[in-house]
C-alpha cells in the first residue's frame, strides 16, 4: 500500500453525465455538453438543454483559452488536507462558449503555485490539467495576451417581474405577533434545541399567547442541515413541545432563510393555520469547538457531489470564496477599494455597541479595518460574519387576532420571492451577488411604497458585499453608485438617511442566518431599540439571503 501524498484535492463522484468532463483531460481535451441541433454548449454538465428541453448525450471538445471574470486569493484553511492557503481561485468564462464560466485554479504556465500579485479581472489564461485518482482537474494559466475588459462577459444583471396573479395580497392577512431570541454568544457549549426552547417560549410570551394557541411550525434548513445550522428540524422541537401543529414546514430550498416566515404566512392567510411559530437555529461557534477538541467526530471525507463537485476541487469550499469572486468583478468594472466595505463593517460595529446581545462590540477603525488578516481577497476578517450560537424565533399569526394580542403588531406590506436567474454562484450575476434583484425588483411590485419610503434597512452581510448587492438591488442606490453613497458611513448611520443594520448586523452582532435581520426589523418598528432605535421607525425592509435564493420583507407599523 502507497502513502496517499498529504495534500489532495476533492476528487468529484463520476458518472456517465459527468465523467467526460473530469476525464477529458487525459487526451488533453476540454469537454462540454453539446445540444446539436440547437448548437449550444452548457455547463455545469447538464442532461437537459436549457433551450429545447432535449436530452444533452453528445460531448465536445472545446478551445481552453479564457478570460478571468473573477478572482480570489484564498488565505483561510477551509479544507483539511487541500494544498496550504494562499492559493489563488477564480471564474473563468470561455471564448469557445458563451455564457459557460469554469470555477478553476489560477496557476503558472509550468503548473506551480501562481503568483498572487500578477492575477486579476481580465486576465487572459489557457486550460493546463491536473490529474489525480484518474481524474483531470482543468485549471488555467496565464497567456501572452492583453488583459480582456470584462463588461461584454458579464452583463448587468436584469430582471423582467412577473405582474402580481391578483390584486390580493395575502401578506395584509397576517400580522407579525411575537419574537423572541435566545441567549447569543461565541461557544456557548449549549444543546441547539435547548436555545430553540428557549427562543421559541419568549416568542410565545412576546404575543401575550399560550403554547396551546400554537397550530403551525416552520424552519429553515430542516432535519437535514448538518455543521451546527439546525437544531434538528420541525421533529425535534414537536417533541419537546408537544404542540401537535396542523401544519408544518421544514426546507432548505426557500427564498432565503426566512422563506420559512413566507411560508407561514401563506398558511396563517389560506387559513390552514392561525398562529405559526417560525424559527431559525444555529451552533457553529460550538460544533467547530466540539471538532476541533474531539467532543464531535470529525466527518468522514468522501466524494465531492452535486452542487460541491464543480468547487470543492479547487478550494473553494465557502462562500466567502465565492462572493469575493463577485466583489473583485464589481471593485474591477466601478473602480471600487476595499474602503467602501469597509463604511459597512465599521457602521456594523458602531450600532453592536450599543446592542446588548451583540457578539462584539468593541469599537474600530478604518486602519483596523484594512489591517485585519485576509481570508480571502478582497474580504478581510471584518468583512465576514461571526460564528455564533443563537436561535431568533418570530410568530405569524392571523391579523383578525391583532386585538388580542399583547403588543402591537407590525404588519407586512409586501414580500418579494421571485427568482429571475439561474440558481448558480459562477453561471449567472456577477455584479453583485446572486440571487438578490429578482426578489428585490418584486418586492416593489406589491406595494405603493417606494425606497424613499423606508426608514430603518436591515440588509443581510453574512459578508459585506451581500449587503452592497442588497443596497443597489432594492434601489437605495443606483447600480456601481455604493461607492459614493457609503462614503464616510454617514448616510447608513443611525441618524442617517438610510439608517443601516441598527443592531449590528451579522457582521458584529453575530450571524442569527437571516432570522436577526428579521427579528430587529420588528423590534425597530416596535419601537424597543433601545439605545440603538431609530427615531421615528414606521417601515422597515428586511432582505434575507447570502447568496442564491434570497427574499425580503417590507414591514410596517401602523402606530
Amino acid at each position: 500500500m502507497t502513502d496517499q501524498p498529504a495534500h489532495r484535492r476533492p476528487v468529484p463522484e463520476l458518472s456517465p453525465w459527468n465523467r467526460p468532463f473530469w476525464t477529458g483531460g487525459r487526451d488533453g481535451e476540454l469537454r462540454l455538453p453539446h445540444c446539436e441541433p440547437c448548437d449550444v454548449l452548457t455547463h455545469p454538465s447538464q442532461v437537459v438543454c436549457r433551450s429545447c428541453l432535449g436530452d444533452l448525450t453528445e460531448w465536445v471538445a472545446v478551445d481552453g483559452a479564457g478570460t478571468v471574470i473573477g478572482v480570489t486569493v484564498n488565505h483561510q484553511m477551509f479544507m483539511h488536507r487541500f494544498e496550504p492557503p494562499p492559493y489563488v481561485i477564480a471564474v473563468v468564462a470561455l471564448d469557445a462558449a458563451p455564457g459557460v464560466r469554469l470555477t478553476t485554479n489560477l496557476v503558472a504556465p509550468d503548473g506551480s503555485t501562481c503568483a498572487q500579485d500578477e492575477t486579476r479581472v481580465g486576465q487572459r489564461v489557457s486550460v493546463q490539467f491536473v490529474e489525480q485518482d484518474d481524474v483531470f482537474f482543468p485549471v488555467f494559466a496565464p497567456i501572452d495576451e492583453p488583459h480582456a475588459r470584462t463588461a461584454d462577459l458579464v452583463p448587468l444583471p436584469r430582471v423582467e417581474t412577473r405582474p402580481p396573479a391578483s390584486s390580493r395580497r395575502f401578506e395584509h392577512d397576517v400580522v407579525v405577533s411575537g419574537i423572541g431570541i435566545s441567549q447569543v454568544g461565541r461557544r456557548l457549549g449549549r444543546n441547539p434545541l435547548s436555545l430553540t426552547i428557549e427562543a421559541c417560549r419568549a416568542a410565545v410570551e412576546d404575543a401575550g399567547l399560550e403554547l396551546a394557541d400554537i397550530d403551525g411550525l416552520s424552519t429553515y434548513p430542516g432535519a437535514a442541515a448538518s455543521g451546527g445550522i439546525s437544531e434538528g428540524g420541525i421533529g425535534v422541537v414537536e417533541e419537546a413541545l408537544g404542540l401537535r401543529p396542523v401544519w408544518h414546514n421544514g426546507a432548505m430550498e426557500t427564498p432565503g432563510q426566512a422563506g420559512s416566515i413566507q411560508a407561514a404566512m401563506l398558511a396563517v392567510s389560506t387559513g390552514l393555520a392561525r398562529h405559526v411559530l417560525c424559527f431559525r437555529t444555529v451552533w457553529e461557534a460550538t460544533h467547530s469547538d466540539l471538532l476541533r477538541t474531539g467532543g464531535l467526530s470529525l466527518p468522514k471525507g468522501g466524494l465531492a457531489s452535486g452542487f460541491f463537485q464543480w468547487r470543492a476541487p479547487y478550494g473553494a469550499a465557502s462562500a466567502a470564496n465565492w462572493i469575493a469572486m463577485m466583489a473583485s468583478q464589481y471593485f474591477d468594472r466601478y473602480g471600487v477599494g476595499r474602503e467602501t466595505l469597509g463604511w459597512i463593517a465599521l457602521n456594523a460595529r458602531k450600532n453592536a455597541a450599543l446592542n446588548p446581545y451583540a457578539v462584539y462590540r468593541d469599537p474600530i477603525t478604518m486602519d483596523d479595518y484594512l489591517g485585519a488578516r485576509m481570508i480571502s481577497t478582497p474580504f478581510g476578517l471584518y468583512d465576514c460574519d461571526v460564528p455564533c450560537d443563537s436561535s431568533v424565533a418570530v410568530i405569524i399569526s392571523a391579523a383578525e387576532t391583532a386585538s388580542d394580542l399583547r403588543v402591537t403588531p407590525v404588519r407586512v406590506d409586501s414580500v418579494g420571492t421571485q427568482m429571475s436567474e439561474r440558481p448558480s454562484w459562477d453561471q449567472e450575476t456577477f455584479t453583485h451577488l446572486s440571487g438578490v434583484f429578482g426578489p428585490a425588483a418584486h418586492l416593489w411590485t406589491r406595494t405603493d411604497l417606494r425606497p424613499a419610503d423606508v426608514d430603518v434597512a436591515l440588509l443581510y452581510d453574512g459578508f459585506s458585499f451581500n449587503c452592497l448587492s442588497w443596497l443597489e438591488a432594492l434601489g437605495f442606490c443606483g447600480i456601481g453608485e455604493a461607492k459614493d453613497f457609503l462614503d464616510g458611513g454617514s448616510r447608513i448611520a443611525l441618524d442617517g438617511e438610510l439608517p443601516l443594520n441598527p443592531h449590528g448586523g451579522q457582521l458584529s452582532a453575530g450571524r442569527t442566518h437571516g432570522y436577526g435581520f428579521f427579528h430587529e426589523a420588528v423590534t425597530q418598528l416596535r419601537g424597543d431599540g433601545g439605545e440603538r432605535q431609530v427615531d421615528g421607525a414606521r417601515v422597515a425592509v428586511a432582505a434575507i439571503g447570502g447568496g442564491v435564493p434570497g427574499g425580503c420583507f417590507l414591514l410596517r407599523t401602523d402606530s
